[in-house]
């Protein structure tokens, strides 16, 4: 403890704690009740319990962040002062109301998304719209991962195809994870943009989805598409927010995406407090 410190306590202040030199990285995630727990204890089946894919830890672990898991309630702004990054990450639909999409509502999507693994959830739907939202107004750097892209377009005010078919690109890989991807499905990225310079001009990816970016959202620009025209990565010029369509976290190859968004926060952990951009 220096001598600052002891006369800061002295006089009834609190000290501001250093930061950690690895950036802070908040990954979302998904909640189920606690029957869909196999072997579970059944004294304890009826609590719900919060789920988060290790993979996007251990990705983040691997660039230099720290990965902390962000559940439906770590939505308020103090959130967003504790962490230096954000990773939307994949999963269900998000509700096709968000955007405007009631006629493509799929009832057999409509149960209780705590007892199905693909039931619309509008709780995940609302803490991530609010999460990214906050983000990008306070300039934390912002990765949106498969649904997490989707959801990034949405929180923008964009809209969503809601379903591919015969677009003569194969999107729904059956391929089972890790997977880097077929020859068949190649991003091909616009020059001069962030995904160009992160990915090159083509990129083989993996690809799990059936609905896509269809308008993009503010001032959100599609910035690669596979061969078919189908969105695959989004970015505001300029900002710290990338979504990707595909899943880095399961590339066997590792790509630059994580290593984009530690960069970045780590960017943002080297201001000086109070500091803002253009100060």
């Amino acid at each position: 403890m220096t001598p600052r410190t002891v006369e800061l306590i002295r006089e009834g202040v609190e000290p501001a704690m250093p930061r950690s030199p690895r950036p802070i990285v908040g990954v979302t995630g998904r909640r189920s009740h606690g029957s869909l727990a196999a072997g579970r204890d059944p004294r304890f089946a009826g609590a719900d319990f919060d789920a988060f894919l290790t993979d996007f830890a251990r990705s983040i672990d691997a660039a230099g962040g720290v990965p902390v898991y962000l559940p439906f309630e770590a939505t308020s702004p103090e959130v967003l002062r504790a962490v230096d990054a954000v990773v939307l990450s994949g999963g269900q639909d998000v509700h096709p109301r968000r955007w405007g999409g009631d006629a493509h509502v799929d009832d057999a999507l409509s149960g209780d998304p705590r007892t199905s693994f693909t039931a619309y959830d509008p709780d995940r739907d609302a803490h991530e719209i609010a999460l990214v939202r906050g983000a990008v107004a306070a300039g934390v750097p912002v990765l949106g991962v498969c649904r997490g892209m989707q959801l990034l377009n949405v929180a923008l005010g964009g809209t969503l195809v809601p379903h591919l078919d015969g677009t003569g690109v194969e999107h729904v890989s059956p391929a089972a994870a890790p997977h880097d991807g077929s020859a068949g499905h190649v991003v091909r990225t616009a020059e001069g943009s962030l995904a160009r310079a992160l990915f090159g001009a083509a990129v083989v990816t993996n690809s799990w989805h059936h609905q896509a970016v269809a308008e993009p959202g503010g001032e959100l620009v599609v910035s690669g598409r596979t061969d078919d025209g189908v969105a695959e990565v989004v970015e505001l010029p300029g900002r710290p927010v990338l979504g990707v369509q595909w899943h880095p976290e399961w590339q066997v190859t590792a790509g630059p995406a994580f290593a984009w968004l530690v960069d970045e926060a780590t960017r943002a952990t080297a201001r000086p407090v109070g500091l803002q951009d253009g100060a």
